[in-house]
């Protein structure tokens, strides 16, 4: 392996995954729960972007100014490419964590964000990013940084040590990093059938294996397979980021920040009895045996007085982004799956339906009648935009000013859908970031880009872009074979698309 690497794997590139967590507009919504205050972000960091999709898609969407590196020049020059087609002006670099931090050229951030890079990388890069933090880091700025978490991944980590071993002692250097994986993933299975002590010890790491061999050999490189890989308590991260001068602000993951939802009432009662409010973030891991963390830390936390704080709540604006009839109101939490109450819920979607942006004053005003609380829609807001069925959005003046890079990223990313299936997301000027949109829903919005109005014109267009390739849909694990079987299952996801993702696509200037 090369030496620019440092131990991480590079044989291989990186998914082209989306982030909802790096959004800062996101980042506001979790501070406004925590009743702390949020800074305006005129200037945004993301470390180690991997292919920088996410960096690429919030420089678009928003007016803030995007700064970030990532070692791999291959990921590097795609997201600059990215940026530089939607005209963000998004300075995105192939350096390394120390030779990016020794820029001269780099403003103080209002916000920086880390997203699975934590744990992958050396005691000696995790220091430059945190010297970078301390440096760079406004006064009220805020860090989001993601890694693996003890003590969840304590009985499945020397199981990953020994696929790792095996991988650089047994495995074919001149196979690739793909066929040692999956030597790697058999002998691990092989080594379970044999029923050893540690297995019984450990019963879900069998179960674990099994859920690991159906995911993408990409993803398990760079998840698995590197030189570093450290997962930490919570209390070891925070002793990392005290010189820094942050403190834990909240979780990024919406729903943990909802106890009655995940912990039990005797549970809830014990990490009540608990006055320091660090130790009891290390408790509660135990508590849901915590594998990933997902947190927002601040420099210099301030609270909002009440006035103040219902003010800005009220201010809030947010959209639906999906189909209010396919919202579920089932959440699966570290208790199981919670279902939200029909008579807060229900009342609440039915007035976004129609994908209008609202406040959540207005949304209260209009609620009032039904005897829901701001509190009870502020917890409803929460539980929704965990899923991506609510989003906040942007005020009128930032949509407008995006909206001319979003449609630029956009017609990109939808060109680069008519031959492969990488990347599922597009931008949106209203929410300031990336929305899921499925491949042969892209290839209809190039239809529709292109003036074809009818569903049965977009299925037409998309038969002819998959028949150019010699390509054929596959449905209930059977490809279709012939060209009216595909265009027929073509044109019926074309209506339902119409129906259904089309009106959000809308009011989210997506289309």
């Amino acid at each position: 392996m090369s030496n620019w690497s440092a131990g991480y794997v590079a044989d291989i590139g990186y998914t082209f995954g989306y982030y909802a967590e790096l959004n800062p507009l996101r980042v506001k919504m979790a501070f406004l729960n925590k009743g702390l205050v949020f800074p305006e972000v005129g200037t945004a960091c993301e470390l180690g972007f991997g292919q920088g999709l996410s960096a690429a898609l919030h420089a678009s969407a928003s007016v803030t100014s995007w700064y970030g590196t990532d070692f791999n020049p291959a990921q590097a020059g795609f997201a600059q490419e990215l940026a530089s087609i939607s005209g963000s002006d998004a300075q995105l670099y192939d350096e390394s964590f120390e030779d990016f931090a020794h820029r001269d050229d780099l403003p103080e951030f209002d916000y920086i964000g880390l997203h699975g890079i934590w744990s992958w990388i050396s005691d000696a890069n995790r220091a430059v990013i945190v010297d970078f933090v301390r440096r760079k880091l406004k006064v009220g700025g805020v860090l989001y940084i993601s890694y693996n978490t003890l003590p969840g991944w304590a009985t499945f980590a020397p199981m990953r040590h020994l696929m790792t071993e095996h991988a650089e002692v047994i495995g074919s250097e001149g196979r690739g990093i793909v066929s040692r994986i999956d030597d790697a993933i058999e002998f691990a299975e092989n080594l379970i059938a044999t029923n050893p002590m540690f297995a019984r010890a450990n019963p879900t790491v069998g179960e674990r294996l099994k859920k690991l061999k159906e995911q993408s050999r990409h993803y398990l490189a760079h998840e698995y397979f590197n030189r570093d890989w450290h997962p930490m308590h919570f209390s070891t991260m925070a002793n990392w980021l005290e010189t820094a001068k942050v403190s834990y602000a909240c979780s990024a993951s919406y729903l943990e920040n909802i106890d009655s939802i995940n912990l039990s009432a005797e549970q809830q009662a014990f990490m009540k009895e608990i006055p320091d409010n660090m130790f009891r973030e290390s408790v509660r891991d135990f508590m849901v045996n915590q594998q990933f963390r997902k947190d927002y830390w601040v420099k210099g936390a301030r609270r909002l007085n009440p006035l103040e704080l219902a003010a800005t709540v009220r201010a809030q604006k947010i959209v639906l982004a999906v189909y209010r009839p396919e919202v579920s109101l089932k959440v699966k939490t570290a208790l199981g799956e919670a279902s939200m109450n029909e008579a807060v819920y229900g009342p609440f979607l039915d007035f976004m339906a129609d994908h209008k942006i609202r406040t959540l004053g207005e949304v209260e005003q209009h609620l009032a009648g039904h005897n829901i609380s701001l509190a009870q829609i502020i917890e409803a807001t929460m539980v929704l935009a965990s899923s991506g069925a609510i989003a906040p959005a942007q005020d009128d003046a930032v949509i407008q000013k995006a909206r001319k890079h979003t449609a630029r990223i956009n017609a990109k990313l939808r060109s680069n859908a008519h031959g492969s299936n990488d990347i599922s997301f597009l931008a949106s000027p209203v929410t300031g970031g990336g929305i899921m949109v499925p491949r042969f829903n892209q290839v209809f919005l190039s239809a529709i880009s292109e003036g074809q109005k009818q569903p049965a014109d977009w299925a037409k267009y998309a038969w002819q872009v998959l028949s150019s390739q010699n390509q054929r849909l596959i449905k209930d694990g059977k490809t279709l074979e012939t060209p009216e079987d595909n265009l027929a299952e073509l044109s019926r996801q074309a209506d339902e698309f119409a129906q259904k993702q089309l009106p959000a696509l809308k009011a989210l200037q997506i289309v």
